[in-house]
């Protein structure tokens, strides 16, 4: 018999035509060893831990669906191995931090750093275990305050990247929070290209939990960036333009301006206040690490980050003021995007997603995904910031529509002509962004 469903769901009390869910898109979702998605994360440095957390203690985390123990010995290098035991399989939470390396508590089997084996207490003199075996270990590089790794191929590891925030003049590094979200990871990166949320979700359902100004919604562009992509928001705050534009870069970084600006007063490319990676513990896990930025000559405090970003309120509360947290997880485990209709206001989303898998099929073809750094001591430029102009509105709303969309442009191109890009929003940009649903 022919099939006689609707198409879509697009009739009132339709659902049970619908009550099977399609499945998630593993390409660009699944994480784990071997993955088209979890190689192509793995050519990639990833922030694993926070530097003060490293004490007397190993830790036992698990990131892209690896359990693996992390340590800094007596002589304070980070050691990031497999977690349990090449011996007979004990946890190595449970080690002995030593001097050299971590220590097994259950027969005393010594690992350097590299994984190599360094004793083998009860073995016999003659026995060649240490010689002809290795643990299995992760290269990690510290900065910041922050404690990397790399867990892709070793002969195709990459330089560490610095972004230029991480050098700004008049700046330091303040490393934390971290949020955990009980989720896929890519619901939770989807939200850095999102920015109309931050005019509903974050104002008009939850309060302000930024600045009344974030409530305008204005007019909202993306563009290709080298390395990834930018939105540009621009809005009219009375007598102001205030142009907010951030960063995404492959695979999981994101970067935007202050949560505290109010669009009072003229400023030009005040840069970011954090920078994020999302960063994958496993299918349905992810924990997002932040460098928080702090003007040495202006330092503010920072608004109320942490609400909504993780399961810490009662139930009701979370209904009545969902934050990030709920609507990310709230989209099932892993969101199913057959089942979503994208809009206009979702390009972002769409181009995002269009750039992780171009990635991920560049690993595929035994290239290196864009983003990869080769040249030692190259600085990555970035591009989020907030510019406030003040500019009188035009005579009509579609004038004034017109009159934001160039400014939001022309401030963008400006930022890009200072690194010697190309201008944004190319035809090609446009093309792929072009709405799905």
């Amino acid at each position: 018999m022919a099939d006689t469903r609707p198409r879509s769901l697009n009739a009132p009390y339709g659902a049970y035509h619908f009550r099977e869910e399609p499945s998630e898109d593993a390409e660009l979702t699944h994480v784990g060893p071997g993955t088209p998605c979890g190689e192509y994360f793995r050519r990639f440095w990833q922030p694993v831990a926070f530097s003060h957390e490293l004490q007397d203690l190993p830790i036992a985390i698990r990131i892209l669906g690896e359990d693996l123990v992390i340590f800094r010995d007596q002589t304070g290098r980070v050691g990031l191995l497999q977690r349990h035991c090449s011996h007979r399989g004990t946890s190595l939470e449970y080690g002995l931090v030593s001097e050299r390396g971590i220590r097994c508590c259950y027969h005393g089997w010594l690992f350097d750093v590299d994984g190599t084996i360094l004793e083998t207490p009860g073995e016999p003199p003659e026995s060649t275990f240490k010689d002809r075996l290795c643990h299995g270990a992760y290269p990690t590089h510290e900065y910041g305050g922050a404690v990397f790794a790399y867990m892709g191929p070793p002969d195709k590891k990459p330089e560490f990247p610095i972004y230029d925030m991480f050098q700004m003049p008049g700046y330091r590094i303040s490393p934390g929070p971290r949020y955990v979200l009980h989720c896929n990871w890519l619901q939770v990166k989807d939200n850095s290209m999102d920015p109309v949320h931050t005019a509903f979700l974050h104002t008009i359902v939850s309060g302000a939990q930024f600045t009344e100004a974030f409530g305008e919604v204005g007019v909202m562009e993306w563009d290709y960036i080298p390395g990834g992509m930018e939105y540009i928001h621009t809005r009219r705050v009375g007598d102001m333009v205030w142009v907010h534009t951030a960063d995404f870069f492959t695979p999981n970084i994101h970067q935007f301006p202050p949560t505290w600006e109010g669009a009072e007063e003229e400023k030009v490319f005040q840069r970011p206040q954090a920078t994020d990676w999302t960063v994958p513990i496993d299918d349905t896990n992810t924990m997002k690490m932040r460098f928080t930025y702090v003007n040495e000559s202006e330092p503010r405090t920072l608004a109320p980050t942490r609400f909504g970003q993780e399961l810490d309120r009662p139930y009701e509360e979370r209904q009545r003021k969902p934050g990030d947290y709920d609507v990310a997880v709230s989209q099932r485990p892993i969101a199913v995007h057959a089942l979503e209709h994208l809009g206009a206001t979702d390009r972002g989303i769409i181009m995002l997603r269009k750039l992780v898998r171009d990635g991920i099929r560049a690993v595929q073809r035994g290239e290196d995904p864009p983003g990869i750094v080769r040249a030692p001591g190259q600085v990555i430029p970035s591009y989020s910031q907030d510019t406030i102009i003040r500019i009188p509105p035009a005579a009509t709303p579609e004038e004034d529509e017109a009159l934001l969309r160039e400014t939001g442009r022309k401030v963008l191109a400006d930022c890009l002509r200072q690194y010697g890009q190309n201008s944004p929003l190319a035809p090609s940009a446009a093309e792929s962004a072009a709405p799905v649903g």
